[in-house]
């Protein structure tokens, strides 16, 4: 899938997906979605990317795990996970569980308010972390420069994506690749390459609209009150202790 000037752009991180997503995608020239909503378990993801994907539009599946505890939490995207990563392991364990599998590593929104790694953090995974996302439409012109500077640093690649919660954001800002990208091999191959690649957004009042709204909406997703409703019981999809990871990581988990 690739964009009539011969780059493909993809908005490498979306929590929303369904028909109107798709059409806005469509409508921005994106040619492929990552699609990774909080608290959802990887076949669920994998399920809902499989039938929103077409000739047009790819869509790949991937885990935003929240690494740490709720107050202390640090944001991990992982791309090509083979099997289920639950959410609240510690960092390390999550790192070496993607290391295991041979995953494909993404660091969203570096040291952005409280849920963002470290560039000490980083450092210390850079065997494992294969590119930073230095751009998204929550990050202030600071986050920006922060960004930017520790992918340097650090020698990583860059992304850019709409890390959009809602539909209206959706390719609002994307990464581009100087290739083909038709399926999840492909978009890996082209996140840890070193062929050309651009980062980009869109710009204007109807952008800052967005960023605004994005924004306003980190209120609820911060709150404590969601993680009540989401995680504590123990019960949920992706806590730790769910029948459906088998005490695999007890031994890391932080509930």
């Amino acid at each position: 899938m690739t964009s009539p000037d011969g780059w493909t752009r993809v908005d490498t991180h979306v929590k929303v997906l369904d028909d109107r997503v798709v059409e806005r995608a469509k409508q921005r020239g994106i040619d492929a979605l990552v699609y990774a909503p909080h608290f959802t378990r990887l076949p669920a993801i994998e399920e809902r990317a499989r039938r929103y994907s077409d000739e047009e539009l790819l869509v790949v599946p991937a885990r935003e795990v929240f690494t740490g505890t709720w107050g202390e939490r640090k944001h991990v995207l992982a791309l090509g996970l083979e099997s289920p990563v639950p959410d609240f392991v510690s960092l390390t364990g999550a790192m070496a569980e993607f290391e295991r599998q041979g995953a494909t590593v993404v660091v969203p929104h570096p040291e952005f308010f409280t849920v963002g790694l470290s560039e000490s953090d980083v450092r210390d995974h850079r065997g494992v972390v294969d590119a930073v996302e230095t751009y998204n439409p929550k990050y202030w012109a600071r986050h920006d420069r922060r960004a930017r500077a520790i992918a340097d640093r650090l020698d990583l690649p860059r992304t850019a994506s709409s890390y959009a919660h809602l539909r209206r954001t959706v390719g609002a800002a994307w990464t581009a690749f100087d290739r083909p990208i038709d399926d999840e091999a492909d978009l890996l191959a082209a996140i840890v390459g070193d062929g050309g690649r651009r980062i980009a957004h869109r710009t204007g009042p109807g952008h800052r609209f967005e960023r605004l709204a994005e924004f306003a909406h980190l209120g609820w997703e911060n709150s404590y009150e969601k993680a009540d409703r989401v995680f504590l019981s123990g019960t949920e999809p992706t806590h730790p202790d769910h029948v459906a990871y088998g005490g695999r990581f007890d031994d890391v988990a932080v509930y």
